[in-house]
């Protein structure tokens, strides 16, 4: 809780810094136009990444797989845009690197490592079956193993007599 602290007080005075000597050094109009301009670009890019991780998503999901690594490169797309629509240059470079596709993988990657997927599959007896999965692996799919739930299946009746 002290990092998170930390770097909201840290952060905003570096940004400060930086813009006062950007300011200085190009006039306060032109820093201004730059960070519009940054912010623009910032939103056209997580536009076009958003749509082309959810496409691979919903691909994965069409697969039966469980889509771990694309909700993980989600969730660094969604702070990279938080971080260029917030005023500043340093936030812009974090942003930016966010979006970039092999920047946000390592990030993806780094964020995966702390990361367990479980997904629950309903089995035709009605409970759940649920699954762990490593998103950076390969799927069972790939390397040619049977989904799980498939064979034998004994119908049967009950009662419970006390």
């Amino acid at each position: 809780m002290k990092f998170l602290f930390l770097l909201f007080i840290i952060i905003p005075i570096i940004e400060i810094t930086v813009l006062i000597n950007v300011g200085e050094a190009i006039g306060a109009w032109n820093t201004v136009g730059l960070v519009l301009l940054s912010a623009f670009i910032g939103v056209n890019m997580l536009r076009y990444q958003g749509i082309s991780t959810l496409a691979r998503a919903q691909e994965r999901a069409n697969q039966g797989e469980i889509p771990g690594k694309e909700m993980i490169e989600g969730i660094v797309l969604a702070v990279g845009g938080a971080l260029l629509i917030t005023p500043g240059f340093v936030t812009d470079v974090i942003g930016f690197s966010c979006l970039l596709p092999f920047t946000r993988k390592t990030f993806a990657a780094k964020l995966m490592s702390r990361f367990t997927i479980v997904a629950a599959q309903q089995s035709r007896a009605g409970s759940a079956q649920f699954y762990s999965s490593d998103p950076f692996q390969q799927s069972a799919h790939e390397q040619n193993i049977p989904p799980r739930g498939e064979g034998d299946v004994i119908d049967g009746e009950f009662k419970r007599k006390d």
